[in-house]
């Protein structure tokens, strides 16, 4: 008989030709059946076990008129130190188990019965936390994105990672005790995410944030403060240049070769797949590449985010750089003191919390940038970018 046991093997799911709940029948015996001790010491042991077939359970039972499961049947809002109202909604939207005892497997359950609903709420407040759902590696966090629903993306850009199970890298392997600058994920490449899934699987002892920004807000306030600078060049354009070298360097946040970024030694190629991409490259004597990019506009308006001008490009974190800089389209040097008065709003604008085990932060890509605080060891986020 095909079949699952619990963790202490005391109970065995068996099947009926019509049944429409899961059985849980006694695998071994253990004297009277009608032992009452017996029977709740098993179901002391197996709680977690229980409660996630439950909600499993519960998910997939649609059938003889049984109606759907709701999304509070899973999910409780909760809050988490940071909070802040935004535009009306709460930033983030911290979801928590509705029943004790939920692990992956119903967290699992209950975003594949909940996806579009999940998706609304994403959009809607722009980052939501899931936590208390007991994840506790990158499989199961991957199981946890693939019930998502949304395809993936490839990474591309500097940041160097490392694939390490399914759809999840790691997030920037530079030096914890750099800050790695607000940005939206892959906001210079013509295919970009709408959706950057981060997971807690080591959380760090001090400092390490993911502090993230409403990107509107940022554009409502340059728009206040330099009306004209903003449509000047959001009409113009911008273009950017960043030199990377051939091998990663881990020593830097934005260490990553152009062979692992292109998935190729061969020049050729990596040309072809530049282009693909929408830059072009600079081949310099060193063996390292100069990739430009542009125009690209600096706000930009995404279907179903009520219209607003999203802060979508990556002036501050590329202007006047050691390896990268960023300018009008035309040539025109970007004042300083207007990229420092930016980055000074996106500061004051942003929101964080402190990561928890097990914590997965999904941000809507097309209207949040987020951040890296410097940090102490160890730390250990994971990470995964979806269409």
């Amino acid at each position: 008989m095909e079949g699952e046991t619990s963790k202490d093997g005391t109970f065995f799911l068996g099947n009926s030709t019509d049944q429409k709940k899961t059985d849980a029948t006694p695998l071994k015996a253990s004297g009277d059946n009608d032992d009452v001790e017996a029977l709740m010491a098993a179901l002391s042991a197996n709680k977690e076990w229980l409660a996630a077939k439950v909600s499993i359970n519960n998910a997939l039972f649609s059938e003889g008129g049984a109606s759907q499961p709701q999304p509070s049947d899973f999910f409780t809002v909760g809050e988490c130190e940071g909070q802040k109202t935004v535009d009306g909604e709460q930033m983030p939207l911290v979801l928590t188990p509705t029943t004790t005892g939920g692990g992956h497997e119903a967290l699992v359950a209950a975003v594949r019965a909940n996806r579009e609903w999940l998706e609304r709420k994403v959009v809607t407040h722009s980052a939501v936390l899931l936590r208390g759902f007991s994840v506790r590696d990158a499989v199961e966090f991957d199981a946890v994105v693939d019930a998502m629903g949304w395809p993936d993306i490839r990474y591309v850009g500097p940041a160097p990672r490392t694939h390490v199970h399914g759809r999840v890298w790691t997030a920037n392997e530079g030096p914890l005790d750099q800050f790695v600058y607000f940005h939206h994920e892959m906001v210079l490449i013509k295919e970009f995410p709408e959706k950057v899934i981060l997971f807690c699987e080591v959380p760090p002892p001090e400092g390490g944030e993911t502090p993230f920004v409403p990107s509107f807000r940022v554009t409502e306030r340059a728009l206040e403060e330099f009306p004209e600078m903003v449509e000047e060049l959001d009409a113009k354009g911008l273009r950017y240049s960043f030199t990377a070298l051939s091998k990663n360097d881990t020593k830097s946040m934005r260490g990553r070769g152009w062979e692992d970024a292109f998935g190729t030694s061969d020049k050729a190629e990596a040309e072809k797949r530049a282009k693909a991409l929408g830059m072009d490259l600079e081949w310099l004597p060193n063996g390292s590449v100069k990739t430009i990019l542009g125009p690209r506009t600096l706000t930009r308006v995404f279907p179903g985010r009520r219209s607003c001008r999203m802060w979508f490009n990556t002036v501050v974190g590329m202007h006047g750089k050691e390896l990268s800089s960023a300018t009008a389209a035309d040539g025109a040097e970007i004042p300083a003191s207007f990229v420092q008065r930016v980055e000074e709003i996106i500061e004051e604008e942003s929101l964080q919390f402190r990561w928890r085990r097990g914590d997965i932060l999904i941000l809507d890509n097309l209207a949040t940038l987020h951040a890296r605080r410097p940090s102490l060891p160890p730390r250990k986020i994971l990470v995964a970018t979806c269409k």
